[in-house]
């Protein structure tokens, strides 16, 4: 009789006497709660987000963090990837048209020089030696003249800041080949082989606060190295 006067332990899934039940939170504190979530959100995109990839800074915190100046450049080089970026054309199957007569007075070394560009074993090897200058935010391209399979070599360096830069190849009639770029950058070198018939070479944009001067040396199987306004 004495067991059966005896307490029962607590039922370990019922709350202990006198302890409050917990409610679940209410619709008030839920939309509290996403309200503080979308606020930050918001911060995140101004102060971080949208300088580091868009260059947009409606804060001004990105550009003292740096992010702005990371966004600028990426949208730089988007936007002369896009203005370059024109697809190769094919050429459509029409009946072969008789040979064009050559102009009245066209000399007859031009003739031969537009029939030595047809064969890459026929480029001579050039080399050049090419500066210029950049103020700040100004781009420019400089360009070699070579037909598909030649090769080149080069070197350049930045005196006075960095630039942003983008090797690749175009032609008049349509097409576009990147090779290699980067942002931020002070020098580089290497060497490529021409994808095809026409422009190969360098765009430079000067994202430093004061001009810089780039000096580039080619060598290779070219014909003409050029400045492009």
């Amino acid at each position: 009789m004495s067991k059966m006067n005896e307490p029962h332990p607590s039922d370990p899934t019922e709350p202990a006497p006198g302890a409050p039940a917990q409610a679940p939170p209410s619709t008030v504190q839920l939309l509290r709660w996403t309200g503080i979530a979308a606020a930050v959100a918001a911060v995140l995109l101004l102060v971080a987000v949208l300088p580091a990839e868009y260059g947009i800074d409606p804060t001004g915190i990105g550009r003292a963090l740096g992010l702005t100046q990371m966004g600028e450049m990426k949208a730089e080089l988007a936007k002369e990837e896009a203005r370059h970026a024109t697809p190769v054309q094919t050429p459509s199957a029409t009946t072969p048209s008789a040979p064009t007569a050559p102009a009245p007075g066209a000399s007859s070394s031009s003739r031969a020089v537009a029939t030595q560009d047809a064969d890459p074993s026929a480029s001579e090897s050039k080399s050049d030696v090419t500066k210029v200058t950049l103020a700040p935010n100004e781009s420019t391209e400089v360009k070699l003249t070579m037909v598909k399979g030649a090769r080149a070599t080069y070197t350049w360096s930045v005196e006075g800041g960095d630039v942003n830069y983008d090797l690749h190849a175009d032609r008049s009639e349509g097409g576009y080949h990147s090779y290699k770029k980067g942002k931020g950058a002070r020098e580089d070198r290497g060497d490529f082989v021409a994808a095809f018939d026409g422009r190969h070479g360098w765009f430079w944009r000067n994202r430093s606060t004061a001009n810089v001067t780039i000096t580039l040396e080619t060598s290779g199987e070219y014909t003409e190295v050029k400045q492009l306004d």
